[in-house]
């Protein structure tokens, strides 16, 4: 390629084998771009004499102050009436942006599209987008890493990849949900799950297996089900929890919509709440006090969990630091354990 071929972005990036992003923030010493990258891309300019046009480097630099906030089509719907968490979160993540001048952007992807993410990055409409993990693939995630575009999700990071994330202590809500069952005299306690292979849910496990052992108990197989966070999949759950383990008397569920549904077919069964079966649920939304029987649940400062999702996402934009954010998680204890 000739000098006077190489006269945009596009063509550096084309002979880099980047993206157009990777390039202007290359040839702009942005601290996102690694040395070895950054290097490499400005040699290869000033091999074929490019220069920056000014006006094209202000466009290309433009900042649209607006955050992209993505549900895929993959997994439960984010935006279902039923999900309080979802809205809760989403007033946190909002009042966080709009604080610091930024406007927020509900981006709805389609998980087989590769290309959307460059669409809404290179042409400068987003600086940033924001994830849910336990809504998002994995897949999500690395190509995100991949574009090298700024990003922070809600949930516990995967390992071997370094990226913002923001969650809350969930192995501490697991521990102080059972330990809690465990001292009010429960013996068959069981675990109603999110998805089994999200590291959140993983998590809220280990707390619960961990109190069970503290106790001088194991786990019982059949007394652990997954669901996927929804009302629906907490009656299912429920359901099969009463048929493996008729004896069971507590239930700890990962989400205080599962733990309302789990309220209802024991109720619906013929039994108790909590006389016969104590139930804790996760989160506190809204709901979880003014249920007819209100929820003992494992509250999280969704609001601050949101606040700072926006905060650290725009402190990630402007010095590039990496930040991995753990918020605190308590027991709230009411009339359902």
């Amino acid at each position: 390629m000739s000098d006077k071929s190489v006269q945009t972005i596009k063509d550096i990036a084309r002979l880099a084998n980047v993206s157009k992003s990777t390039v202007s923030r290359a040839l702009n010493n942005s601290p996102l771009i690694s040395q070895e990258t950054r290097e490499r891309i400005q040699a290869i300019a000033q091999e074929h004499n490019f220069r920056i046009n000014a006006p094209a480097r202000n466009l290309s630099l433009r900042q649209s102050h607006t955050i992209a906030f993505v549900t895929p089509d993959c997994g439960p719907n984010f935006f279902e009436a039923e999900s309080l968490f979802s809205f809760e979160i989403l007033g946190g993540i909002g009042s966080g942006l709009r604080a610091l001048g930024y406007d927020l952007l509900i981006v709805h992807v389609n998980s087989q599209d590769n290309t959307w993410a460059n669409s809404y990055f290179d042409s400068a409409r987003v600086d940033g987008f924001i994830l849910m993990s336990s809504h998002t693939s994995q897949a999500l995630v690395k190509k995100l890493i991949g574009l090298q575009a700024p990003f922070i999700a809600w949930g516990v990071p995967l390992p071997n990849f370094r990226y913002c994330t923001v969650t809350g202590d969930n192995i501490t809500g697991g521990l102080l949900a059972t330990q809690h069952l465990i001292q009010t005299g429960r013996q068959q306690i069981g675990f109603i799950g999110g998805p089994q292979d999200d590291l959140t849910v993983q998590h809220r496990f280990q707390g619960y297996a961990t109190a069970l052992q503290t106790a001088g108990r194991s786990v019982d197989t059949q007394n652990v089900v997954y669901g996927d966070y929804s009302y629906a999949s907490g009656i299912t759950a429920m359901q099969r929890l009463l048929a493996q383990s008729p004896n069971l008397d507590a239930v700890f569920a990962n989400s205080d919509l599962m733990a309302i549904a789990a309220i209802k077919v024991i109720q619906d069964g013929g039994q108790r709440v909590p006389e016969d079966i104590a139930v804790v649920g996760y989160d506190d939304v809204s709901i979880a006090q003014y249920n007819n029987l209100p929820l003992t649940t494992i509250r999280q400062n969704i609001s601050l969990a949101g606040r700072l999702l926006a905060q650290n996402l725009i402190q990630y934009i402007q010095t590039g630091v990496v930040t991995n954010v753990s918020t605190p998680v308590e027991l709230v204890i009411r009339e359902s354990a």
